[in-house]
């Protein structure tokens, strides 16, 4: 599942006349950066969830394997999109991917595939180390123990990547909510988990982290 809905506030003024996954990076769309990871994993399909100038995300998927999940009249932000998407998605567990970051290094996907475990896990995060991150202003996100649970905390940030059991959705009386509400839920359980990324990654939620992004990927250590 690939985030693609949002209005990419912070990304004005770049987003007056596109969706924020249409925003280039290194010559190249965001959400096409996103997709270029899906080769190296085993997914069987995928689904982007689109509101803010829909047409456009079409147009660009038109020629790719990716399934659209419209949310009309309003957003549903990542909770609510996420499960409007489900009956195109299954029952099985989902990866899903936000559109507005860049990775340097291991496959994010393929890293969660390799460290999940459903006897345990609800959801497993990738989470990245402060000093591996690029373009994200603020605290962390969560802390990890030693085996791997998440709890809240300003230690690691998560970067936008996770393996998830979607059980959990149905139960949310909202509309439109975050995906916060499932993970405090998993977490109060001990089951929310999270996985420490050893690349670099960048945040491009807004203009100036395009840079950012891009002297990254051109780095040698990536």
């Amino acid at each position: 599942m690939l985030f693609a809905a949002g209005f990419g506030r912070r990304m004005q003024p770049l987003t007056q006349d596109r969706p924020k996954p249409l925003v280039e990076v290194a010559g190249k769309a965001l959400i096409d950066h996103a997709l270029d990871l899906v080769p190296g994993a085993d997914i069987g399909r995928i689904v982007a969830n689109t509101h803010y100038k829909s047409e456009m995300i079409a147009r660009h998927l038109a020629a790719r394997p990716v399934t659209l999940s419209y949310e009309s009249p309003a957003i549903l932000e990542t909770g609510g999109g996420l499960r409007a998407a489900l009956p195109l998605l299954g029952v099985d567990p989902v990866l899903t991917l936000n559109s507005d970051a860049v990775w340097g290094g291991e496959n994010p996907l393929r890293l969660l595939q390799s460290r999940w475990n459903p006897t345990k896990m609800d959801a497993l995060l990738v989470c990245i180390p402060p000093q591996q991150a690029r373009g994200h202003s603020g605290a962390g996100d969560f802390n990890c123990a030693p085996d791997g649970r998440l709890t809240r905390g300003c230690g690691l940030i998560y970067g936008g990547a996770q393996l998830l059991k979607t059980d959990g959705l149905q139960a949310i009386s909202e509309t439109a909510f975050s995906l916060n509400l499932l993970w405090d839920q998993m977490a109060s359980k001990g089951r929310l988990y999270g996985v420490s990324y050893s690349g670099y990654w960048c945040d491009v939620g807004r203009p100036e982290s395009i840079a950012l992004a891009q002297d990254m990927l051109g780095s040698p250590d990536v």
